[in-house]
């Protein structure tokens, strides 16, 4: 995979199961933190654009597929690459590798949304402007 960004993340305690795994709801959160800091990256942080546009981008849907397990300790690194952009709505393709072995894998939309109505609204252009460049998958 051609990456857009690539974050690191070590794995602690409070990230596994009982049996010394990384539980699997904490990739969402891994997959998360990537694509805040991919956009921050970009001089998008997310309470700038709340207070700027009065709009957010929300988790639409996941998909989500185990490869292998990741465990206490381990260095990981989570990559973002937008796959695809529509009027309200932007498609990551992300994975995260513990060094070349793939761990976990996924497809996220995110659909851009009206803070007090909550429905989704078109990204603003500007954004657009940022994201389309990045976009390599």
């Amino acid at each position: 995979m051609s990456t857009a960004f690539s974050w690191p993340v070590r794995v602690y305690y409070e990230d596994t199961d009982s049996g010394g795994v990384v539980f699997y709801a904490n990739y969402l959160k891994f997959f998360e933190r990537a694509r805040t800091e991919w956009l921050r990256s970009l001089g998008l942080e997310s309470s700038a654009l709340l207070a700027q546009y009065g709009a957010l981008f929300v988790v639409k849907a996941s998909n989500v597929e185990y490869h292998a397990s990741a465990r206490l300790d381990d260095e990981l690194h989570v990559s973002s690459a937008v796959e695809k952009t529509g009027r309200a709505s932007v498609v990551f393709y992300q994975e995260v590798r513990c060094g070349e072995r793939l761990m976990t894998s996924a497809h996220i939309t995110v659909c851009w949304v009206d803070q007090k109505s909550w429905r989704p609204v078109a990204v603003p252009l500007p954004v657009l402007e940022l994201i389309r460049p990045a976009a390599v998958v």
